[in-house]
């Protein structure tokens, strides 16, 4: 074959949609509807967390860089997420962390990004599992709304 003629893999350009349709998508659930707080210290003190990413091993998110922070968080640490889905409520998550990592986002605030594995055992994580599968699930099958009056199914 010539260097001229490339083959497109419809494939994976498709799985590239998804997952950017997944990424996007997370993004509003996380801003906009989930809260998501740490319990740090044994009085049961929370405080809120920016939850970045989350797949069926674990998740990614980051909070306010501090030094306190940076040496509370190290590798192998467990760390107790409230995921508020109502205001009253919300589901425990234990998440045990792998890496950590300083961060500057786009308007220059310092973040401490920490990505780490759930603890599958708890209860809890049966529902959080659901609802991580929702989230793929939507990103592969949900439609761009373009104003038709039908809806087709694929």
């Amino acid at each position: 074959m010539s260097d001229d003629k490339k083959v497109v893999d419809f494939g994976k350009k498709r799985q590239e949609s998804i997952e950017q349709k997944r990424r996007t998508f997370e993004r509003v659930v996380f801003q906009e509807f989930l809260g998501v707080y740490s319990v740090v210290d044994e009085q049961g003190s929370s405080f809120p967390i920016k939850l970045v990413d989350i797949s069926k091993e674990g998740c990614q998110f980051q909070l306010p860089f501090s030094l306190k922070a940076k040496n509370q968080f190290k590798s192998g640490t467990e760390v107790t997420l409230k995921l508020f889905f109502t205001k009253g409520s919300y589901l425990p998550a234990v998440v045990t962390v792998r890496h950590a990592t300083e961060y500057i986002d786009k308007d220059g605030d310092a973040w401490l990004r920490l990505g780490g594995e759930f603890d599958t055992t708890l209860p809890s994580f049966q529902a959080l599992s659901h609802f991580i599968q929702f989230i793929y699930q939507y990103a592969e099958y949900s439609c761009l709304d373009k104003g038709e009056s039908k809806v087709y199914f694929l």
